[in-house]
């Protein structure tokens, strides 16, 4: 018999990147009590990773709860990037309800509209919360009408259009009902959500069934799975099933060692849970996203699903750089391969594979993004290696026709860039779909564009538009594959011989084009050490010194001007190498070098291919 838990509400917190949710959990939270009124608290809370603060973003869901007038709300603040959506979409699965963060200026963006129609899919009750209604170009009333059009868009049922709308300063932490209210605090946030987001139900009587959701990781305690009990309690000391939905043959006895439910920020020891309680398990090793933990005598999984596939690939090679393992920790091939197996115990939307190389690993994500802050994050744990050019995954139709991933882009620009942007996108393989203007000068365009083509493009875009465009991506299926794409119309200028960089050898260096080292700089043959104004590849001697005569002294060479080198970001790097490079990665340097370091060999390499 199903019953309702009625003091209990799980929510989820959806919205395009940097809409502000973050920062309204954080309200939340500290108006509920959850903090000392003299305790010290750090914006953004819930963006525990270094990366997360320093970025601003999102990348993993977060898990926290608040209690509000004896009723428990579960709050999960998800990430809002599209290269995240793998966690968006299996965080629904435990929730009864969610508040669609949106911009008040802004309005409904490509990630807005994913999120969204993930949770219609599920048939999720929707509270619009119109935040940042305190910034002076804040238009509420039109930003209502673009999320009912969207709503209308995604066909949304009657009673999913009927949602309530609730305006909201984060920041100042108020929300108000209607636009003429005068904002107090977040009470008539708190009351939609105990109002409108049913309280979960199940068959407290019956066989335990809990699906797993999300899998966090701990030095200490190893595998530890979150998920909300659909049916029946929980127990510690409890002996359970894990089955699958997508593996028929999963059946595996384990024991429920410690079990624990969220209070605030903390996770707190419980004994028992019962239905519509999220809780996280530890102690099971072998747990992984979309298991169903259920009772002994009735084993019945849980639908779950599949994760979305990655749609593009990188390998990561153990550096063999002639200046390898004297700034990492970790360098051998063990180290990274245990490195990345293990980034697969939380990250679902990651593969690894073996490749015939043991120095070589295959990487799959679903985008530049999700890579780049895996390899961010190894490097500053100490490791160090070399990855390739990042590639997109192609696929075959049942004819045999080679199909690739394919994206939509929204692009939104002052009117004087568009030019611009509509050509450059034109020769990465990129069709125009749709051109509007809005009143403040500025273009929205859409674009259908091969994935390929938007790798190494974000870097050329922030430069064409003046840093003013505004680049959203989202994945759009595969298409026929649409022909060859030139990435790069400049070659690079490439180190000749090993030693240091010096003044008198980048000054010459340095007219051939953009240099990326100074002087001082350990350099090998074979390093890339800069950009050719050119398309041809050119060999340089920068350790060159001026040979000294009577005539000619040292210290001449300090009227040499070096224009100041420029130094890659790790993003950026990632889009400068080419398929016949590598960038190696350190604690301390990244250095892009040629694949192949011997130009004998490399002249060979290329009049073979």
């Amino acid at each position: 018999m199903k019953t309702k838990r009625e003091d209990i509400r799980n929510i989820a917190i959806i919205a395009h990147v940097d809409h502000g949710k973050t920062t309204l959990v954080d309200e939340l939270l500290k108006q509920s009590g959850v903090f000392r009124a003299n305790q010290e608290v750090a914006t953004r809370i819930m963006d525990s990773g270094d990366i997360e603060r320093e970025r601003g973003i999102t990348i993993l869901s977060k898990n926290t709860a608040v209690n509000y007038n004896g009723t428990k709300i579960n709050i999960i603040d998800t990430p809002g990037h599209a290269d995240f959506g793998g966690e968006v979409e299996r965080v629904l699965k435990m929730v009864n309800g969610v508040v669609l963060v949106v911009d008040a200026f802004e309005g409904a963006m490509p990630q807005t509209k994913f999120v969204l129609k993930k949770a219609l899919e599920l048939n999720l009750p929707v509270i619009v919360c119109i935040n940042k209604i305190d910034r002076p170009e804040a238009r509420p009333a039109e930003v209502i009408d673009e999320i009912l059009e969207l709503f209308i868009e995604l066909d949304a049922s009657d009673d999913q259009l009927d949602c309530p709308f609730v305006y909201a300063s984060a920041k100042e932490g108020v929300a108000i009902l209607e636009l003429d209210d005068t904002p107090e605090n977040m009470t008539p946030l708190f009351e939609t959500i105990i109002d409108y987001i049913p309280a979960p139900e199940g068959d407290p009587e019956a066989g335990t069934q809990l699906l797993i959701s999300t899998i966090d990781y701990n030095e200490y305690v190893g595998r530890i799975g979150v998920g909300k009990v659909d049916n029946g309690s929980i127990k510690v000391n409890q002996e359970v099933v894990i089955v699958n939905a997508h593996e028929p043959d999963k059946k595996k006895k384990v024991k429920v060692s410690k079990l624990y439910e969220f209070e605030g920020l903390k996770k707190v020891e419980v004994t028992e849970a019962g239905i519509g309680s999220i809780v996280a398990i530890s102690g099971i090793t072998d747990i992984h996203i979309g298991d169903t933990l259920c009772s002994v005598d009735n084993p019945t999984p849980i639908p779950f699903q599949k994760i979305s596939e990655p749609t593009i690939a990188m390998n990561f090679i153990v550096n063999d750089s002639p200046l390898a393992g004297k700034e990492g920790k970790f360098v051998t091939s063990r180290h990274l391969r245990d490195r990345l197996f293990k980034e697969l115990n939380t990250d679902v939307s990651l593969r690894v594979e073996e490749t015939d190389s043991t120095d070589c690993f295959k990487v799959s994500g679903r985008g530049e993004l999700h890579l780049s802050i895996l390899i961010e994050n190894m490097r500053r744990e100490g490791f160090e290696f070399a990855v390739s050019k990042a590639e997109v995954l192609y696929k075959k139709d049942e004819n045999g026709a080679l199909l690739e991933p394919m994206e939509k882009a929204i692009i939104d620009v002052p009117e004087e860039f568009a030019g611009t942007v509509i050509e450059k996108l034109g020769t990465r393989k990129g069709e125009l779909t749709n051109m509007s203007m809005s009143g403040t000068g500025s273009s929205r365009l859409e674009f259908s564009i091969p994935a390929r083509g938007l790798i190494g493009y974000r870097g050329e875009f922030m430069t064409d538009t003046k840093g003013n465009g505004i680049l959203n991506t989202l994945f759009d299926g595969y298409g026929e594959y649409k022909g060859d794409i030139q990435y790069r119309k400049q070659g690079s200028l490439i180190a000749f011989e090993s030693g240091e960089a010096v003044t008198y050898g980048l000054f010459n260096a340095q007219e051939r084009g953009t240099l990326f080292i100074g002087p001082g700089e350990a350099v090998y043959a074979g390093m890339v050490v800069g950009q050719n104004g050119k398309t041809d590849d050119i060999e340089l001697n920068v350790c060159k010194k001026k040979q000294l005569t009577n005539t000619r002294s040292s210290s001449a060479d300090e009227a040499l001007r070096l224009t100041p080198p420029r130094i890659l970001s790790l993003e950026q790097a990632l889009e400068f190498i080419d398929t016949d490079e590598l960038l190696e990665v350190t604690p301390k340097s990244l250095r892009i070098r040629k694949k192949i370091l011997d130009p004998t060999m490399r002249m060979r390499a290329k009049r073979n291919s």
